[in-house]
C-alpha cells in the first residue's frame, strides 16, 4: 500500500505539472506534456490522448507513446500520428452511442473506466488491443480511461493509460484508486488549460483572419498591392528566423522568441493596412499621364489633328502656287518629326527607366513647340502643364502630389494601429508596422527615425518591403527584377544609409534572397 509520504510527493508533483501546463503556449508541446505528465504520475509504461473532433462526432489521436517498445508519435516527436491510427466514432451508423469502445465509453458518459485487465474485461471491444499486441509481442493489461471535460462540463477529450507499473518491482499491476483520482484529477486541470489554449487560437485565428479580409479588400481594390502584403510578411519571417539562426558578428546576441515572432507576423502582415485609404487611380497609376485613363491617347488625337493641319496646308501651298514635290516633302518631313515626337512621349509615359535631363528638356520643347486647334477652334499647347509635369516626372510614374499621397498611407497605417487597444503581447506591433518606411540615417518617412530609435523588428521589415518592391513581378509598370540587379541596388541602399548595413549582411551571406526567390519569383528572375 502506497505510504502518506508517497501519495503527499504525488500531489506536490500534480500541483507542479499544473503550473507547467498553464505556462505552455505550444499546443502540441502542451498536448505532450499533458499525457506524459499523467503517465509519470501513475507510473503508466504508455498512454493516449484523444481530442474531440471539430463535428464533435468522433476522437481524433492526438499522442500515442508506450515507453517499453520505444514508440512516439504526435506532439514534437516528428513522427506523424496520422494515417497510422483511425479516429473513433462516438455514435454507430444508427446513431446510438458507440460504447463498446472504451475510450467512446468515456467520452460519451463522462465515467473514467479503470479495467484491470483487457483481456478479461466485459462489455468492451478489445480487438484492436489483442490485434496490436499479437503484431508487437506486446501484452496490454491494465487501462484507466479518464475524460476531459473543461470548467463547463464539456468534453475536451480523453487520457487513457496503459499497464500501470509497480514501482518497487516494475511488474504491470493495476490502477490504484490513488492513480484513478491523481489521473481525473489532472485531466480537469489539462482540459482548462487546453481549453483555454483552444480558446486563445481560436481569437488568434479570428484576428488574423480579419487582417486577411482587410489584405483581401487591399486586393480586390488594387492586385498590384495584393501580392505585396502577402509577400512581405513571409520574406520578414524568413529574414527573422535568419536572424535568430546568425552565430556570428553583431546579431550573433540578437535572439526572438515565439512571442517576438508572432508579433513581427502580425506587424508584417498589417504594415499597409492604411493603404485602403489610398485612391486607387493612384495605386494602379500604371504610367506618367494615366488617371481613370490613360491620356496617352488623348495626346495621340492632338498628333493626328497637328497632322491633319499640316496636310490641309500642304494642299493649300499646292493651291497657292509652291511646287507639289516640295510641299509634299516638307509635309513628309514634319509627320516623320511629329511621329518621331509622339514615340518618344509614349515611351516617356512608361516611367520604366530613369529620365536624363536631355529628355525632361524634350518633354518641355515638344509640349510646347506643338500647337493644335481645338474642337472649339482655339489654338493650344500639344501638352497641358499638368500632363507635362507627369511627363516630365524623373523616376517611375507618380508625381509628387501623387507620392505624398501614397506616402501618406503609412501614416493611415500608424494612425489605424495606435487607435487599437492592443494586449500586453502585441504592444509593439504599430512602432514595427509604422517603421518600414524610414531610413537609417534618418531622412526616411513619416517621422524621420535613425537607426538607433528603431527596433530590429522594423529594420527587418525595411528591408523586407524593398525587396519585394523590387521583385515583384506583377506590377502595372514595371517588370520583376531579376535577383542580380535587386541585390545591387539593395546594396546601394546599404551604402547609402538607408537599410541595416548588419541585417543587409545576414540577408545576403545567408541567402534569404534565394529562399525567397525559390518560392514567389519567376524562374527567369534567379540569375545568382
Amino acid at each position: 500500500m502506497e505510504t502518506t509520504d508517497a501519495l503527499f510527493r504525488r500531489f506536490e508533483q500534480l500541483n507542479e505539472i499544473g503550473a507547467a501546463l498553464s505556462s505552455e503556449r505550444d499546443l502540441h508541446r502542451l498536448l505532450e506534456k499533458i499525457l506524459l505528465a499523467a503517465k509519470a504520475i501513475t507510473h503508466a509504461d504508455g498512454g493516449t490522448l484523444y481530442l474531440l473532433s471539430a463535428d464533435g462526432r468522433h476522437l481524433q489521436f492526438e499522442i500515442v507513446c508506450t515507453d517499453s517498445l520505444g514508440i512516439a508519435l504526435g506532439g514534437t516527436s516528428g513522427q506523424p500520428i496520422s494515417g497510422l491510427f483511425h479516429e473513433l466514432p462516438l455514435q454507430k451508423a444508427d446513431g446510438s452511442p458507440n460504447n463498446h469502445l472504451v475510450a467512446a465509453f468515456a467520452a460519451n458518459t463522462g465515467q473514467t473506466v479503470n479495467i484491470p485487465d483487457a483481456y478479461a474485461a466485459e462489455g468492451f471491444d478489445f480487438s484492436g488491443t489483442r490485434a496490436f499486441d499479437q503484431r508487437t509481442g506486446y501484452r496490454s493489461q491494465s487501462f484507466l480511461t479518464v475524460p476531459m471535460k473543461n470548467h463547463e462540463g464539456a468534453l475536451i477529450g480523453v487520457l487513457q493509460l496503459l499497464n500501470a507499473l509497480d514501482p518497487d518491482s516494475g511488474q504491470v499491476c493495476v490502477f490504484s484508486q490513488a492513480d484513478q483520482r491523481l489521473a481525473e484529477s489532472l485531466a480537469s486541470q489539462a482540459a482548462i488549460v487546453l481549453n483555454n489554449r483552444q480558446l486563445l487560437y481560436q481569437l488568434e485565428a479570428l484576428f488574423e483572419g480579419f487582417i486577411q479580409a482587410i489584405n483581401v479588400a487591399i486586393d480586390d481594390k488594387s492586385p498590384y498591392t495584393g501580392g505585396h502584403c502577402q509577400r512581405v510578411p513571409e520574406l520578414t519571417m524568413m529574414l527573422a528566423q535568419a536572424v535568430n539562426a546568425t552565430q556570428e558578428g553583431p546579431l550573433a546576441q540578437v535572439r526572438l522568441s515565439d512571442k517576438d515572432f508572432y508579433e513581427l507576423r502580425i506587424a508584417a502582415l498589417l504594415h499597409d493596412c492604411g493603404k485602403v485609404t489610398t485612391p486607387v487611380h493612384v495605386v494602379d497609376k500604371a504610367t506618367k499621364l494615366q488617371t481613370l485613363h490613360d491620356r496617352i491617347h488623348e495626346v495621340d488625337t492632338r498628333w493626328e489633328v497637328i497632322k491633319r493641319d499640316a496636310l490641309v496646308r500642304q494642299w493649300q501651298a499646292i493651291a497657292q502656287g509652291m511646287d507639289a514635290a516640295q510641299a509634299q516633302a516638307q509635309y513628309t518631313a514634319f509627320a516623320a518629326q511629329c511621329d518621331a515626337d509622339r514615340d518618344f512621349l509614349r515611351r516617356a509615359n512608361i516611367g520604366g527607366e530613369r529620365m536624363v535631363e536631355a529628355d525632361v528638356q524634350r518633354v518641355r520643347q515638344i509640349g510646347r513647340s506643338y500647337r493644335w486647334q481645338t474642337p472649339s477652334g482655339q489654338e493650344a499647347p500639344l501638352l497641358t502643364g499638368d500632363e507635362m509635369d507627369n511627363l516630365m516626372v524623373r523616376a517611375g510614374t507618380l508625381n509628387t502630389a501623387e507620392r505624398e499621397i501614397i506616402n501618406h498611407h503609412i501614416v493611415a497605417t500608424i494612425k489605424m494601429l495606435q487607435s487599437l487597444p492592443w494586449p500586453q503581447h502585441l504592444q509593439n506591433v504599430p512602432e514595427y508596422a509604422g517603421g518600414h518606411h524610414e531610413r537609417m540615417d534618418g531622412t526616411g518617412y513619416p517621422r524621420g527615425l535613425k537607426r538607433e530609435q528603431m527596433s530590429w523588428q522594423a529594420r527587418i521589415m525595411g528591408i523586407a518591403d524593398i525587396f519585394e518592391a523590387l521583385t515583384a513581378h506583377d506590377r502595372p509598370y514595371k517588370t520583376g527584377m531579376p535577383l542580380s540587379q535587386a541585390l545591387g541596388i539593395l546594396q546601394g541602399f546599404k551604402e547609402r544609409g538607408h537599410i541595416d548595413p548588419d541585417l543587409y549582411e545576414v540577408f545576403v551571406r545567408q541567402q534569404v534572397y534565394r529562399q525567397y526567390a525559390q518560392v514567389f519569383l519567376a524562374p527567369e528572375q534567379i540569375d545568382c
